[in-house]
C-alpha cells in the first residue's frame, strides 16, 4: 500500500489520503482546533497590527494611552464607526454595499435633536427606539430597490446617499442642535463610564456580539454567507434571498440610526456636515477587518478591528508627525493590501480544492 492510501477499518479496502481527510474526524481536540483557527485567522493579524500601532505611538507620546482621556479616547473614539462598521460587514457578506449610512446616520441625529426640542420630557429610550425605527425604514428602501429591482447595490445606496443627505439639509435649513437643546441625562451617554470603560463602547460591544453570534450559530446568519459566496446557487438551492437582502439592510440601516442618536450624544452638537465621508471609513474598516468585497466570508469581529484601526491610526500619525497627506495613504495602503491579500488567499484555496478533487 502507497503511502497516499489508507485502509479502510470496516472493509479493508484502500482510499485516497484525501477522501480519508473527508470522512475522518479531526484528531485534534477541540481546544487545539479553536487555537488553530484563531493562529491562522485574519483578525489576529489585524489586531497585531493594532497593538502595534498602539506601541509604537504610546513610545513616541506616553500620553497617547496613558494620560488621564487617553485611554477613554482609545475605546471611545471608535464606538460610533464600529456600529457603522457591523452594519456595512453584513451587507458585504452578501456581495452588496451601503453607502447611504452617513446620510442615514446625520438624518437621525438632528431627528435626535428635533425631539428633545420638541418633546422635552419624551424618554430617552423613546428616541432611541425612534431613531432605530427610521434607520431601519431608510434601510428597507435600499433593500427593497435591490432585492426587488434587481439594481446593483452601488447605483442604489449611492443615489440614496444624495436623496437622504438632501432631505436632511432641507429639514435643518441653516439650524443646528447644541448642546444646550438636549437633555443633560442624554448628554451623559456620551461621557458616562463604567469600570473605566465608556457606555457608548459597551453599547457598541453588545451590539457587535449580538449581530456576530447570530452570524456564526443562527441558520439565517450562514444564508447570508451562502449568497454573498453564490448568489445565483443560493437561490438554485431554495433559500430566501430577498428576505435576507432585505434584512440585511435593515439591519445596517438600523444600526446607521442609532448611531446617528448616539452621535448626538457624544458631541452634543448637529450640523450640517455630519456624517460626511463616514460611509466610507465603514466600508474601509469592513474591508481591512477581513470582510471580501466579493462576499461569502469575514466577521464582524474583523469589521470591529479594523474600525479600531482605522480611529487609531488617524489619532496616532499626528502624534507621530506624520503629515495629513501620509496619514490618508497609509489607510489606502491598508485597504489596497486587505483587498490583494484577500485575492491571494482565494486564489490559494481555490487551487487546493482543485487538488485535492484531481487526486480523489
Amino acid at each position: 500500500m502507497s503511502q497516499t492510501d489508507v485502509e479502510r477499518p470496516d472493509s479493508g479496502a484502500e482510499v485516497s489520503a484525501s477522501e480519508a481527510l473527508l470522512v475522518e474526524p479531526s484528531r485534534l481536540s477541540p481546544t487545539r482546533r479553536a487555537l488553530t483557527t484563531v493562529l491562522r485567522s485574519r483578525e489576529l493579524s489585524i489586531f497585531l497590527v493594532l497593538v502595534a500601532v498602539v506601541v509604537l505611538a504610546t513610545t513616541k507620546n506616553n500620553s497617547f494611552l496613558f494620560s488621564s482621556d487617553g485611554w477613554r479616547n482609545f475605546l471611545l473614539n471608535p464606538s460610533i464607526l464600529l456600529l457603522l462598521a457591523v452594519g456595512q460587514a453584513v451587507v458585504i457578506i452578501t456581495r452588496n454595499v451601503d453607502l447611504s449610512v452617513g446620510s442615514v446616520m446625520a438624518l437621525t441625529a438632528y431627528l435626535t435633536g428635533r425631539l428633545f426640542i420638541e418633546q422635552p420630557g419624551l424618554p430617552i429610550v423613546a428616541v432611541l427606539a425612534a431613531c432605530l425605527l427610521v434607520g431601519a425604514v431608510l434601510g428597507l428602501v435600499n433593500g427593497a430597490l435591490v432585492a426587488y429591482g434587481n439594481v446593483p447595490a452601488l447605483v442604489i445606496t449611492l443615489g440614496t446617499l444624495y436623496i437622504y443627505r438632501g432631505i436632511m439639509l432641507t429639514w435643518a435649513g441653516s439650524d443646528r442642535i447644541n448642546a444646550g437643546d438636549l437633555p443633560r441625562e442624554f448628554l451623559r451617554l456620551g461621557t458616562r463610564t463604567i469600570v473605566g470603560v465608556p457606555l457608548l463602547t459597551i453599547l457598541a460591544v453588545l451590539v457587535l456580539a449580538a449581530v456576530g453570534y447570530y452570524l456564526h450559530t443562527a441558520r439565517g446568519g450562514r444564508e447570508l454567507y451562502a449568497i454573498g459566496s453564490d448568489p445565483d446557487a443560493a437561490v438554485l438551492y431554495g433559500l430566501a434571498v430577498r428576505r435576507r437582502l432585505l434584512a440585511a439592510f435593515v439591519l445596517s440601516g438600523a444600526l446607521a440610526g442609532l448611531a446617528g442618536a448616539l452621535y448626538t450624544a457624544r458631541y452634543g452638537t448637529v450640523s450640517s456636515s455630519v456624517g460626511s465621508g463616514i460611509e466610507l471609513q465603514a466600508v474601509a474598516a469592513a474591508v481591512i477587518g477581513g470582510i471580501a468585497i466579493f462576499g461569502g466570508s469575514g466577521t464582524v469581529w474583523g469589521a470591529a478591528t479594523g474600525a479600531f484601526l482605522l480611529v487609531t491610526i488617524n489619532r496616532a500619525l499626528p502624534s507621530l508627525g506624520i503629515e495629513d497627506f501620509w496619514q490618508r495613504a497609509v489607510v489606502g495602503a491598508l485597504i489596497l493590501g486587505a483587498i490583494v491579500l484577500d485575492r491571494v488567499l482565494s486564489a490559494r484555496q481555490a487551487r487546493r480544492l482543485a487538488e485535492s478533487r484531481d487526486h480523489s
